[in-house]
């Protein structure tokens, strides 16, 4: 567990630790840095109105059907703890949580293949939201 978390936090510090340039205009990567690149972080909560946890086998399946089709070049997922404030309590809510990253070429086809695995496990799983952060970074593989 360690060891991935590892692996994965730094794949994401060796494509976040160039110069990151502005969105579209790739002026800081090129050459052995490699081209411009979306690194996107989703957020995927585990836990399901009206019942438990979605398990290890709906996720696997989850994966399987809707992820890895989408990204199939890879990408990278491990095991987090949420937290989020109830507005009607006023309490601090935690709940397990599934991170995945992708590095993906700049482009809208990157963000509409992101945008359909949220709005898959929205639907799958009865989610208000999945997270989403975006970076823009330099990399290769």
């Amino acid at each position: 567990m360690i060891r991935r978390t590892c692996l994965a936090l730094g794949l994401l510090a060796f494509l976040a630790g160039c110069a990151p340039p502005s969105p579209g205009t790739g002026a800081q990567c090129g050459g052995p840095l490699g081209p411009p690149m979306l690194v996107f972080d989703l957020f995927f909560g585990r836990a399901v109105p009206g019942r438990g946890d979605v398990t290890d086998a709906e996720w696997a399946g989850f994966v399987d059907r809707v992820v890895t089709p989408a990204l199939p070049n890879g990408f990278t997922v491990f095991d987090a703890e949420g937290a989020w404030m109830s507005p009607a309590a006023h309490t601090t809510i935690h709940e397990h949580t599934k991170v995945l990253i992708v590095a993906l070429p700049e482009g809208p086809e990157s963000l509409a293949a992101v945008n359909r695995i949220r709005s898959a496990y929205q639907r799958t799983f009865q989610q208000q939201r999945v997270g989403m952060t975006v970076q823009v970074a330099c990399g290769s593989f």
